[in-house]
């Protein structure tokens, strides 16, 4: 005949083996659950990093865009910078007709200096963090919070100080326009009578330049014309052209990335707070399993 505790004893087996089995179910679901979310948080990250390679290939290619007709005005001009420089057509004598620009003063070379200095910085640190966030890419390593941090902070310098530079050409530029144009046209009696023969035999044959014989010339034009500066002025226009559309687009560009850095620093922190969500869940799940193994117990 059975002790009459035997009962009791299978029973307390049996609730012991279901609070066990219970807490394993828990932690196998948590860990599941777990390896979703940081499958899910891995691809959402590296889509992140790659974006933002393509961003910094961009902002080099828009840098170097930028840097090169700046670098070559410099040289045309002998170091002189044309933006926000003003001057007055003069008659060259009072027996002809024609006119020369004069140049009243050079503005200061810091306004094309400072144009320079911000597209070569975009060259440089968007080359560094391109080959820095492959080099991520390829290992599987992630930025630390900080660094993702330290990373806003230089895309908005770099936004703030590229678009300060491209207002500043743009609007020097445009200034150095209305000046050698007088407002918005050459002025008719700079043409000699020679360039008048000329531009009657052009408006004849191509009735498109009707306009332009009429009003003048614009400041486009005005690069084929030799305004006896002592300068290589035959392709400013073009040059300064080419640098406002890659500063322009390279602010565009430092744009997106600042935007993905915010995006970044904002996951990494919510990673962080899933992270906390998940240990302070399986401390409630173990808590829950060791409740039910004591309640079996008693």
């Amino acid at each position: 005949m059975l002790p009459l505790d035997a009962a009791p004893t299978r029973h307390h087996g049996r609730t012991t083996h279901c609070a066990g089995a219970a807490s394993r179910d828990a932690s196998t679901e948590e860990r599941e659950r777990g390896g979703k979310k940081t499958k899910t948080n891995k691809m959402a990250l590296d889509n992140l990093i790659f974006a933002q390679c393509i961003l910094y290939f961009l902002a080099f290619v828009f840098g170097f865009i930028a840097v090169v007709p700046l670098s070559e005005n410099t040289e045309d001009f002998r170091g002189k910078c044309l933006l926000f420089t003003r001057g007055v057509w003069q008659n060259e004598n009072i027996t002809v007709s024609k006119q020369r620009f004069v140049v009243e003063e050079w503005a200061a070379d810091t306004s094309c200096s400072f144009g320079t200095a911000a597209a070569i910085a975009s060259l440089v640190l968007s080359a560094v963090q391109a080959w820095r966030l492959l080099f991520l890419l390829c290992k599987g390593h992630d930025d630390s919070i900080f660094n993702a941090f330290l990373n806003l902070l230089i895309s908005s310098l770099v936004v703030f100080t590229v678009f300060l530079s491209s207002t500043i050409i743009t609007v020097g530029f445009n200034l150095w326009c209305d000046s050698i144009t007088e407002g918005g046209s050459m002025p008719s009696r700079y043409i000699n009578t020679s360039s008048i023969a000329v531009c009657i035999i052009v408006c004849v044959c191509i009735p498109k330049h009707l306009l332009q014989c009429i009003a003048g010339f614009s400041c486009e034009d005005l690069q084929d014309s030799d305004l006896e500066l002592g300068l290589n002025n035959s392709a400013f226009y073009d040059q300064f052209a080419i640098a406002q559309f890659g500063l322009w687009a390279a602010w565009l560009t430092w744009l997106g990335i600042a935007v993905l850095a915010f995006l970044k620093v904002y996951h990494n922190y919510r990673q962080q707070d899933l992270l906390d969500s998940l240990i302070h869940e399986k401390d409630l799940l173990l808590g829950r399993s060791d409740g039910h193994f004591k309640t079996g117990l008693i």
